[in-house]
């Protein structure tokens, strides 16, 4: 029997039983980890309310081996709060579907239980930071933070050159398929021809830009966010059902 502890960001909990609850959390030194938290739905609880989404805790893990995932799951014993990052996300709608999708995208890709993923954490831990400070559009943040995650996963897409034949650009066509711009060469079917602002501003998202982002006019951040989406589809194989939700908030 071990001890584990580490810093994590809660991504989701379930029901167990009457009072318990399984909590799944993506961890800064063990990657996504499933485990109990006994008695947390309980009144008296001592750390219910810090094992919420969005939240950014110190956990220790107490797990029957030396492994922390193993056969069974892991207890949760100890929580201390780093930052509750849900005061300011939960109560603003725009805010909260944009930050429910950037915890399942973290989810998706952390698939598998236990294997560290540095990145993915801090830029999680960084976004939702973002997210709530409110200091940039709720939307923008999100699709900087897919951007992102694409990127530190290796499906990093090209808005500059040609993504097949690498020709410089500007490149006006875009296609998911082909990882971004092409040239007209390489051009296949299914290409779009984006606006030149749109393409401006997915870059500028990419690497953190926020001059031109935060300038950018709404039909050119829609037709981003729609290729975003669209991208982010293509590599996990099916869309992420949070995003529907921005839509509509987006929307609204």
């Amino acid at each position: 029997m071990t001890l584990f502890r580490d810093d994590g960001l809660v991504l989701r909990t379930q029901k167990l039983g009457e009072a318990d609850r399984i909590v799944t959390v993506l961890t800064r030194r063990h990657g996504r980890v499933r485990a109990v938290a006994r008695g947390v739905r309980r009144t008296k609880s001592k750390f219910g309310a810090r094992l919420e989404p969005f939240s950014h805790v110190d956990v220790q893990f107490f797990a029957r081996g030396g492994e922390l995932v193993g056969r069974g799951l892991p207890l949760c014993t100890q929580v201390e709060s780093i930052a509750a990052y849900g005061s300011g996300i939960v109560g603003d709608y725009a805010r909260y579907t944009a930050g429910t999708a950037m915890l399942e995208t973290a989810e998706r890709f952390t698939d598998h239980e236990g294997e560290p993923a540095v990145q993915q954490y801090l830029l999680l831990v960084g976004a939702l930071r973002t997210l709530a400070s409110g200091e940039h559009d709720a939307r923008l943040v999100l699709d900087a933070f897919l951007l992102r995650s694409l990127a530190v996963n290796g499906y990093a897409p090209s808005f500059e050159a040609c993504a097949q034949c690498g020709m410089p650009g500007p490149n006006r066509f875009f296609s998911v398929a082909s990882g971004g711009v092409v040239c007209g060469e390489c051009r296949v079917p299914g290409s779009v021809v984006p606006s030149p602002e749109s393409m401006e501003l997915l870059g500028a998202l990419l690497t953190g830009d926020w001059r031109i982002v935060d300038s950018c006019e709404e039909r050119h951040a829609r037709e981003g966010s729609g290729l975003v989406a669209a991208y982010l589809q293509w590599h996990l194989e099916r869309g992420l059902r949070s995003l529907r939700f921005v839509e509509k908030s987006a929307g609204s």
